[in-house]
């Protein structure tokens, strides 16, 4: 499921703020009005009991009837009364305060809770000799007074709450300033500048993203240089095979119908084969850079692919004289790039075949155990001396011998690109590469070990 769209982050904590300042206004009103529902209660209870002692019966029962009030309710409220009954032994209503009230006959001395006609009330009974008073107070008045202080609670803080919206979006906007200096600073660079942004005076909050972006440019200062050497060092190989070619081209046309004509073309094939095969690679190493290795890793049949790989040069290992054969190869999956795969085990075939002379050997060999699964090339060649093991792996370089003369392994026919290719893609899938000697120390024994 998509995630929502952030919109602004001034706008955001500002209506989070005031939602989560309304919340906790709203709860503080409703907290306050049950303990002022619970307080009036206790008070009023207190009053109606009090009241019920210190009225006496007698002088009620012989004198005019008459409403009795609260102390002082009236004034705070300038509402309500208290209802006053007295009953006598054999359950006769002698006095009342409130005609129609009927408030049930008594049943028992203390607080009751009655409704009559679709009013709560509350009920204090008090017996004094053969008579029983009862004084009552309706509710509802209990729970206007509880509402009315909660709401006088309420309103000074929804009063507040545009005044605190404004220093609210006044005080994050102080807080974002560092940032939006920080998105000028950057707008305002050039493509090419790359140097690190000054983090020494950013708030807290904000270094890491300094940092973050700091290493980001590094990382993007290192591919575009990567990527300059290699326009430049492509540009360099590329000159060489085009000019051969052009000359090979004249070299054709200028040499007359028969064998050496022929033979002019065959070498024009040949370099036209060298120059497909150069630019094959270098697309191939700029697909690669930087880390363009696809980052989708799914099960890949290794076992399969090495086998494919194998039988596509069968044909090409016959022509040449050559024993291309898998050793000992187990049934492995593993999670990468099958592309990227199948161009490091095609390189790593290509070079072998490449430089084992006729009647050599070439083994592809597969192995699993608890560390991690082993692709292993060894053929019968020229190798590689061990001073030059590392170096194989950069980009166009080709191994020469003392005299400057280029070995049999790096000669005009291979690109120098092919172990940096392997390289690049091993790198993108966590593998190492090790070189070493064939059997019986003659050729090169390439060894590319994947993580369990």
């Amino acid at each position: 499921m998509a995630r929502p769209r952030m919109g602004s982050i001034r706008r955001t904590l500002l209506v989070h703020l005031l939602l989560g300042l309304f919340a906790v206004a709203v709860l503080a009103t409703w907290l306050t009005y049950r303990e002022t529902q619970r307080e009036v209660g206790d008070l009023f209870d207190l009053q109606l009991k009090q009241l019920a002692y210190s009225t006496r019966i007698d002088d009620l029962v012989r004198g005019r009837p008459r409403s009795l009030e609260v102390p002082g309710y009236r004034a705070q409220s300038g509402v309500s009364e208290i209802v006053t009954q007295i009953w006598d032994r054999d359950g006769v209503l002698v006095y009342w305060t409130r005609p129609g009230a009927e408030l049930p006959v008594p049943v028992q001395e203390g607080y009751t809770d009655v409704v009559r006609d679709g009013r709560e009330w509350r009920v204090y009974t008090h017996v004094q000799g053969a008579h029983v008073l009862q004084v009552a107070h309706a509710l509802d008045e209990r729970r206007a007074i509880a509402t009315q202080t909660a709401l006088r609670t309420l309103l000074p803080l929804v009063a507040l709450i545009p005044i605190l919206g404004v220093l609210i979006w006044h005080a994050v906007g102080l807080g974002l300033r560092p940032l939006t200096a920080m998105s000028r600073a950057v707008e305002k660079r050039r493509p090419d500048a790359m140097a690190p942004l000054a983090v020494a005076n950013m708030p807290r909050e904000l270094k890491p993203l300094g940092q973050s972006l700091n290493a980001l440019l590094a990382r993007l200062d290192d591919a575009l240089a990567a990527q300059r050497r290699f326009t430049a060092d492509a540009a360099h190989e590329l000159r060489t095979p085009l000019a051969a070619l052009k000359l090979q081209a004249e070299l054709a046309e200028r040499t007359p119908a028969g064998p050496e004509r022929e033979a002019a073309f065959a070498a024009l094939a040949a370099g036209i084969d060298r120059a497909a095969h150069l630019i094959d690679q270098l697309l191939t190493m700029a697909r690669l850079e930087p880390g363009g290795a696809a980052s989708d890793a799914r099960p890949v049949d290794l076992t399969a692919l090495v086998r494919d790989a194998v039988v596509a040069r069968a044909a090409l290992a016959d022509d040449k004289e050559i024993d291309l054969g898998l050793a000992g190869t187990a049934e492995v999956t593993l999670a990468g790039d099958a592309a990227g795969l199948a161009t490091l085990v095609g390189n790593l075939l290509d070079n072998a075949l490449r430089y084992t002379p006729a009647g050599g050997k070439v083994d592809v060999g597969l192995e699993r155990d608890a560390s991690g699964i082993t692709l292993a090339v060894v053929d019968t060649g020229p190798g590689i001396p061990a001073a030059e093991r590392e170096r194989v792996f950069e980009r166009f370089y080709r191994v020469t011998d003392a005299a400057g003369t280029a070995l049999a392994r790096g000669d005009a026919k291979g690109s120098g690109l092919g172990l940096s290719i392997v390289r690049r893609i091993g790198e993108a899938h966590g593998a190492s590469i090790e070189l070493g000697d064939g059997p019986d120390g003659r050729g090169l024994a390439v060894r590319v070990r994947f993580p369990a």
